[in-house]
């Protein structure tokens, strides 16, 4: 299990790393569709000083979220920062560019493991970046659950009615699968999806609110709502417990998933030059861990990691240990199967 672990002095060692660098004549901008704790000021900052690239971002609460907001079109965006699951569709709809490695000198440092990853390799060529990797745990609040839970079967509790979250997100057909005993959830047959509807449906009145973003299931557990939850391990049980919250993650016996989160470049984006900057700043010690520091996730690049992080904060990310993920159940691409999943969530939304 993957918990937050507060990288003591890591954020002063990204300041570190701008301290004597003389700000570039202005490059352009970026516009980011990302994740909340991907563009904090602390580490993106000192890079629009560095390279004078202003960044503008704007966030998502769901991979699902990246496509439409594309296929929109009119080059909003430069950068986005999907999930090793939704980045093959990116590919096929010719919404991204190939990367050319070669102008990112710390590219080799990255876990070789996700540098060869399906899902950003096409036709023998490169197209996201690993930046970051973890688990979709579970979370709940200590002082309520004497017996700390064990099972997803807790969040189909009817002692906890109106204190249970889950995000709302496809990936709610992949826990409730898990509970029903189907746990090949990446290949899930049609009976096997309404079985999961189903049983979420069965959830459905013991549900507070279904969460979308970090802080909305962070003020759901302040204020004292919300009990028991999945989370995105080691970020909002991070900011809950820095506000003094008592909550502890955990992975249930019927396991959680894994994701490893990848930067690609727009295809046909106007400010290229800014988008490899940004990229070679990402998988550097400034990246790595100014990301670390805020969301506690693990990185993608394990030399940076090691520069940046004390020994303890390296074993606790799981930075020694990559294999941690073969553990999890990695996201995979649903390929023509997503509509089904999508669908079947949605219809558990609108009931």
């Amino acid at each position: 299990m993957k918990m937050k672990t507060r990288l003591t002095g890591a954020l002063s060692a990204v300041a570190v790393l701008a301290v004597g660098v003389t700000p570039a004549l202005a490059a352009g901008e970026l516009n980011i569709l990302t994740w909340e704790g991907y563009a904090d000021t602390s580490f993106i900052a000192p890079f629009e000083a560095a390279s004078g690239c202003k960044v503008s971002a704007t966030y998502v609460g769901s991979n699902d979220d990246f496509a439409p907001k594309l296929a929109a079109g009119g080059g909003v965006f430069d950068l986005v920062s999907p999930a090793i699951d939704s980045t093959a569709p990116l590919v096929a709809a010719g919404f991204v560019q190939p990367i050319d490695t070669t102008r990112l000198s710390r590219w080799n440092e990255v876990y070789e493991k996700f540098r060869a990853a399906e899902g950003i390799n096409a036709d023998g060529k490169v197209f996201g970046v690993p930046f970051s990797w973890g688990a979709i745990s579970f979370m709940y609040l200590v002082d309520k659950f004497p017996t700390p839970p064990t099972s997803l079967a807790s969040l189909w509790d009817p002692a906890l009615a109106g204190h249970i979250s889950l995000w709302d997100d496809k990936s709610a057909i992949y826990v409730a699968a898990r509970l029903n005993g189907d746990m090949d959830i990446y290949n899930l047959t049609d009976e096997q999806i309404a079985a999961a509807q189903a049983k979420l449906l069965e959830q459905k009145p013991l549900i507070r609110k279904y969460w979308s973003t970090a802080g909305e299931l962070v003020d759901l557990y302040n204020s004292g709502e919300i009990w028991i939850s999945n989370t995105w391990a080691g970020y909002q049980s991070g900011l809950l417990q820095a506000e003094g919250v008592e909550v502890k993650e955990f992975v249930p016996t019927e396991n959680a998933e894994g994701w490893v989160d990848n930067w690609m470049i727009v295809a046909n984006t106007p400010n290229e030059e800014c988008a490899y900057k940004f990229l070679e700043m990402a998988i550097s010690e400034e990246g790595q861990c100014g990301m670390s520091a805020i969301t506690g996730y693990s990185a993608s690049n394990p030399v940076a990691a090691k520069a940046c992080m004390t020994p303890e904060q390296y074993v606790a990310l799981h930075q020694d240990d990559p294999a941690y993920l073969d553990s999890l159940l990695l996201w995979e691409n649903l390929g023509p199967r997503l509509s089904t999943y999508a669908n079947a969530w949605n219809a558990v939304k609108s009931q």
